[in-house]
């Protein structure tokens, strides 16, 4: 449903929105790991996926309305970056601006862009 690739050219991320999976590839398309998250999917539209200029792995939990940061092989999330205590509800995008020392959220439900500053 949605893909990433990391700076470096050599993990190649996918999001399986049938089976709530973060899919990690290798350069030539061997899976490195399947995360599987129950909150990650949607149903109506592709879950974001964002890998930022140092290599960080941002991904959508659509149903949790959450943006978890997951380890660079895919095998685990390392932090809940924004949580809806700061009013994201169902977010659909995700974006970490290095010039800006911002993270950009978009959302389903309401049609808004939050904007939260990188720390």
């Amino acid at each position: 449903m949605s893909c990433a690739v990391s700076p470096d050219g050599d993990r190649i991320y996918v999001i399986n929105n049938d089976s709530n999976q973060l899919v990690t590839l290798s350069r030539d398309g061997t899976v490195i790991s399947a995360l599987t998250v129950s909150a990650l999917g949607s149903p109506t539209a592709l879950p974001g996926l964002h890998v930022t200029d140092s290599g960080q792995v941002l991904v959508c939990g659509y149903w949790s309305d959450k943006i978890f940061q997951v380890d660079k092989d895919g095998r685990q999330i390392l932090a809940e970056v924004v949580t809806n205590n700061y009013g994201v509800t169902r977010p659909m995008s995700v974006y970490c601006s290095k010039n800006t020392g911002s993270i950009i959220v978009g959302m389903w439900d309401n049609n808004d862009i939050i904007v939260f500053k990188a720390e």
